[in-house]
């Protein structure tokens, strides 16, 4: 355990625990991460959230590290999500929380801040809010892709079902969220090559991979390692071998169906979401809200225009910050950059 950190298992229901990693004392900050995350990738920003009056949380996802790691993909959809988070901050005594989040844990924070504002004292994003709040438009539809892209059958409608407009997509080339959707082949695949995939998608997300080498390849007979170029080997200018070999042994598990079932099965409720977002599509985020990103976050291809509809969709928004040289592991990639934006943003919420 790193000096200064300590760390607990909380029940949040339904015979679920989750694991946490703390410092400080003080007003909550709650971090979420995404896949491939885990609590691990906001050590960069625990002791000076703590330093600063704070007390910083990061969590293991459900299915991720040291958090349980159940089967179902029903137990990861956006209101069972959103009911572990709550949870959190119950088992913490905080009416309110500054809820921080990357990737998946964006869209978490967002369904928080518009589902449960009263309990989010300011929302720290780095995913644009430019979908609607359950996936339904997140990660396909045709006005999110690359411009240079190939056009989109009919069915790839923003009005389908997630699940639809991926298998339209997979129709061109191969789709990393419909290859996802099927249990079994990538568990196994990704399961079974480790250290091999999260060197490779570590890289594939940062400022100098290619995440999107996946466009040239076909979906027959594919999966996701072919799809993800080869990784140079560590150190990386912003990882190194000891905190690469701290995200393997995170998500090592006995069983190989279990080592990405927190992030397969998030791709999983796609459709779940899709339906329980419609009651929620058209509210606004009010909370005090930042949105950071990096310059060279290669998601961002899926939102094209997403700055025009934040705007709009955000009246809680204080401030964009672009972190230049930075991709989407932005907390780790830029750390000083991104700690004096979130701690100057936390300095003006006190």
């Amino acid at each position: 355990m790193d000096a200064g950190i300590s760390e607990r298992m909380i029940d949040i229901g339904d015979g679920l625990r989750l694991r946490a990693v703390e410092a400080g004392a003080g007003p909550l900050v709650l971090m979420i991460h995404g896949f491939p995350g885990l609590a691990y990738s906001w050590r960069h920003q625990m002791q000076p959230i703590a330093e600063a009056g704070w007390r910083a949380v990061a969590i293991d996802c459900l299915g991720y590290g040291g958090s349980d790691r159940p089967l179902d993909p029903a137990l990861y959809a956006a209101d069972r999500m959103q009911a572990w988070l709550l949870a959190l901050l119950d088992h913490y005594g905080a009416e309110r929380a500054v809820i921080v989040g990357q990737d998946f844990g964006a869209q978490y924070a967002w369904n928080l801040a518009v589902r449960a504002p009263e309990r989010v004292r300011g929302l720290v994003t780095t995913i644009p809010y430019d979908y609607d709040l359950a996936g339904r438009a997140l990660l396909g539809g045709a006005e999110r892709r690359p411009r240079d892209a190939p056009p989109e059958p009919a069915m790839a409608s923003p009005d389908r079902r997630p699940t639809e407009r991926y298998a339209a997509m997979a129709a061109e080339h191969f789709v990393h969220f419909h290859y996802f959707q099927t249990v079994g082949p990538a568990d196994r695949e990704l399961g079974g090559a480790l250290a091999d995939y999260l060197r490779r998608s570590f890289h594939a997300l940062s400022a100098d991979g290619d995440l999107w080498a996946w466009k040239g390849l076909p979906s027959e007979g594919a999966g996701y390692l072919d799809a993800l170029p080869a990784a140079p080997p560590l150190p990386w200018p912003w990882l190194s071998e000891g905190e690469f070999a701290r995200f393997v042994a995170g998500y090592d598990h006995p069983d190989p169906m279990r080592r990405m079932i927190g992030g397969l099965n998030s791709y999983r409720t796609a459709d779940a979401n899709w339906e329980l977002g419609r009651a929620w599509a058209d509210h606004d985020v009010t909370v005090p809200t930042l949105f950071l990103y990096g310059s060279a976050d290669p998601s961002f291809g899926f939102f094209p225009d997403w700055e025009v509809r934040m705007r709009a969709r955000v009246p809680g928004l204080t401030g964009i910050v672009t972190i230049e040289g930075a991709g989407h592991l932005v907390q780790q990639e830029k750390p000083e950059a991104f700690n004096a934006a979130l701690l100057d943003f936390l300095g003006r919420l006190r």
